[in-house]
């Protein structure tokens, strides 16, 4: 099956701050948009954040020995990408819930992975794998 862009529409507290998050710090493009809602190119896929009075609410999970905020979504990068993108987060003082590192190593399904919070409190995981095959891996 040939894999098709996503569309995911999640809450915000207002959008000049997360407006400037997703464009200037992260580098999506931005699209369409209007005073309470805007559309951007995330990594090829679509993403709208929507003005919302419910702020969103995080739980965690632990996983490879941190506690991982749940919900939250993101990209998986190509290897290299995923080590540049984040350099440029910590160059531009991104505050991490989970600082880049390598999750499951020498385990199947080993990746690199990052963790931290749009200005609304939206966790996004970054993640890439040396090894694509592996995105899936059980053994």
């Amino acid at each position: 099956m040939k894999l098709t862009p996503f569309h995911l529409a999640i809450p915000v507290k207002e959008i000049t701050t997360t407006r400037s998050f997703y464009r200037d710090t992260l580098g999506c493009k931005e699209g369409r948009s209007s005073d309470h809602w805007v559309d951007f190119d995330f990594f090829g896929h679509q993403l709208v954040i929507h003005i919302s009075d419910n702020a969103p609410g995080l739980s965690h999970n632990a996983v490879d020995g941190k506690s991982v905020p749940v919900p939250h979504f993101g990209v998986v990068l190509e290897w290299d990408i995923f080590h540049t993108f984040a350099q440029a987060l910590q160059e531009k003082n991104i505050e991490f819930i989970i600082e880049p590192y390598i999750r499951f190593e020498g385990l199947p399904g080993e990746q690199a992975t990052m963790f931290f919070l749009d200005p609304s409190g939206n966790a996004l995981e970054f993640k890439a794998f040396k090894d694509m095959n592996q995105l899936f891996a059980t053994e």
